[in-house]
């Protein structure tokens, strides 16, 4: 099917009844194009659920409304011929529909929300004002499973397959509790970036506001693995005993993972290459040798590959906790955390000014939409079935006169996530904002009452 027959003037699906059979028989082509992402949209992006997302309760009537507060947060396009556009802002939900459908961007970015109007930039420092600051920005996390590539044997670079996402789904588990256990977070947001990664949205009023110094404090608190070849140990677990927020990550989610999952999955002591690599973390060279000897003398037996691996581990860990060696016991720890704890891009996380990508972009490699995830399901989620502009654009083609009773968007697989996103993120959020502004603008008011009756 050409892009002449899957489009009609240039930004309208091609769903006449009269079609309709043709259309259920074909297929749209698979990947990626400017043409596919006019109709994307046009029909389906939801132009609405992020301006209210984006707005915090100030698109509303209340008197403690600020209407200019969409209006100072900063987009940026990646266009379609390298060509990337900072600091766009919109003064309304229509204004920021029709950009984006004028402009098709390949992909949108999200800024911090400045003091004044980003688009006025210059004007602000040409008169030397410092108004032109970022004031407002959503605590963000960035994690790229390319950055696992040393633990993982199925895949690298970009590539994702159901056998090593399990290392995303580990990072969602230990900063999602951590986020709300210890610092008391609320609403947090995880989007699958379209590729290779996760990204994580801190919403609550109280981490929007943060300071620079703030937001590196608390990706400190974080920051147990030590990137750079040069760093030989990349883990190092000091003191004798682990603190709290690293003890539940280990036994709740960090050691289940890898022993149900990827020791078997990633098959990391099935081979000498991979069981050496181990091997180099135990500190004491009389039982590395001792246990590569036996391992390599029995490379196979009546096991099973994965029956392999689960035995040498269980083997590795009794020499290991047996107490016989001290100062060994921390070693299996050590281990797990290397092979399974989250590796931040530290950088997203400190600044206020950093960009990060908006959920339900399109990746242009993949053609998959950034989808929200559900991090109370997040065991339960599969890159590899997240809907793409084909797939969505067929869909839309299939819908023929059987579903008239439905709007597009419900009768694609894109609706599920919507619908999540709404229910599960940002219907909670947007109560816990109007409460919060009612609360302010009630103390506010009591305080100006008090001030005058003197």
């Amino acid at each position: 099917m050409s892009n002449e027959e899957i489009l009609d003037g240039g930004d309208r699906m091609q769903i006449d009844g009269r079609d309709s059979e043709l259309q259920r028989s074909s297929k749209v082509p698979q990947g990626f194009n400017v043409d596919y992402l006019k109709v994307y949209y046009g029909k389906l992006f939801p132009y609405g659920d992020i301006f209210k997302w984006m707005s915090y309760g100030n698109a509303g009537k209340h008197p403690a409304c600020d209407p200019s507060y969409f209006g100072r947060r900063e987009f940026s396009f990646s266009l379609g011929n390298d060509t990337y556009c900072r600091y766009q802002s919109f003064d309304s939900v229509t204004e920021f529909e029709n950009s984006i459908k004028k402009n098709c961007p390949f992909k949108i970015d999200i800024g911090p929300v400045y003091r004044v109007n980003p688009a006025k930039r210059f004007a602000y420092a040409q008169s030397g004002s410092d108004g032109f600051t970022p004031v407002e920005r959503e605590l963000v996390f960035d994690v790229d499973i390319s950055d696992y590539d040393d633990v993982r044997h199925c895949c690298s670079g970009a590539d994702v397959c159901t056998n090593c996402w399990p290392l995303m789904t580990i990072a969602i588990k230990v900063i999602d509790t951590t986020l709300r256990d210890d610092f008391g977070f609320n609403h947090i947001l995880w989007v699958f970036s379209g590729r290779r990664g996760v990204h994580c949205w801190v919403c609550d009023g109280r981490a929007r506001r943060l300071n620079n110094d703030e937001r590196a404090s608390i990706a400190k608190y974080f920051h147990v693995y030590k990137r750079g070849e040069s760093v030989f140990k990349k883990v190092s677990l000091t003191g004798s005993v682990l603190h709290p927020f690293l003890a539940r990550s280990y036994t709740d989610v960090l050691r289940i993972h890898f022993e149900e999952k990827l020791l078997c999955n990633q098959n990391l002591l099935s081979s000498e290459d991979r069981y050496e690599k181990i091997l180099e973390l135990v500190s004491n060279k009389s039982i590395t040798d001792e246990l590569h000897d036996k391992w390599q003398g029995h490379r196979r037996s009546s096991n099973t590959e994965e029956d392999l691996n689960i035995t040498r581990w269980e083997q590795l860990k009794h020499v290991l906790q047996s107490g016989k060696q001290k100062g060994l016991r921390r070693c299996v720890e050590e281990i797990v955390f290397l092979y399974t704890y989250p590796r931040l891009d530290m950088e997203v996380s400190k600044h206020m000014n950093h960009l990060l990508k908006s959920p339900f972009c399109v990746h242009p490699k993949t053609g998959r939409v950034c989808v929200p995830i559900d991090p109370a399901h997040c065991d339960e989620f599969d890159p590899t079935t997240v809907p793409t502009l084909s797939t969505l654009l067929e869909e839309l083609n299939m819908r023929g006169d059987n579903s008239e009773s439905l709007n597009e968007l419900e009768s694609t697989s894109l609706g599920q996530y919507i619908t999540m996103f709404r229910s599960c993120f940002l219907e909670p959020l947007l109560k816990s904002c109007k409460e919060e502004m009612e609360n302010a603008y009630n103390a506010n008011l009591q305080q100006s009452r008090n001030s005058f009756s003197w």
